[in-house]
């Protein structure tokens, strides 16, 4: 039986930062995928992983990620990665959450910077206001930058099942990012991979067993 449901934030709640790296990529005319190239390179060790778990600031990320994607062919600053992460919230997923709020257990694991307002990263007010909402929703999240550990390392959906007081097995967790997925359901969480809203909240129906829209 299904007790809890714990929710990815960027890619899920919000659209994936990946739209707009490409666009990025594209008005540059850099090849597509390219800032996830660096990503994927070293990704205990890069610059993006040590910024996530907080152990370097914002302008170490900046020259960091210079480095490392100038080693990679093009010269792309931390800082403009940074601020294409804050995605355009989806409200059908945002009702979804509110759906299951009402009958069970839910919470975020979110792998974030300490750039922008919030756990959303967010990059004005109005926007930081709004996440700030969304996050009031949950009944706990666990955000990397704060507590120095990053998905897809299996302590923070163990931790974050302890916070709920729910066994894995009695969870399901979304993300649009397969690597995150992989121990999660190795510790035996029902896990769904969110490829866009629609497909996201069928599979979640399923899981729940009642409607979430």
């Amino acid at each position: 039986m299904i007790e809890a449901v714990i929710w990815d934030f960027g890619g899920v709640l919000t659209s994936s930062p990946f739209e707009a790296f490409n666009r990025y990529e594209a008005e540059r005319g850099l090849p597509k995928d390219f800032i996830r190239g660096i990503n994927a390179t070293n990704p205990d060790t890069n610059a993006w992983a040590l910024f996530e778990r907080s152990e370097c600031t914002l302008a170490e990320f900046d020259a960091l990620f210079a480095k490392e994607s100038e080693a990679k062919g093009a010269l792309v600053r931390g800082r403009d990665v940074v601020e294409l992460l804050s995605g355009d919230i989806r409200p059908e997923m945002v009702e979804a959450l509110r759906r299951c709020k009402a009958r069970m257990r839910v919470g975020c694991i979110t792998n974030n910077v300490s750039a922008g307002a919030g756990a959303g990263m967010a990059r004005s007010e109005a926007k930081a206001a709004l996440v700030g909402e969304i996050m009031a929703l949950f009944d706990h999240v666990i955000e990397s930058s704060k507590v120095g550990i990053r998905k897809p390392d299996p302590r923070i959906y163990t931790m974050a099942c302890e916070a709920l007081g729910v066994s894995p097995a009695g969870s399901v967790y979304l993300d649009d990012l397969g690597i995150n997925l992989k121990p999660a359901a190795a510790l035996g969480m029902k896990t769904i991979k969110v490829l866009n809203a629609g497909q996201a909240l069928d599979e979640l129906e399923a899981a729940v067993g009642f409607p979430v829209r």
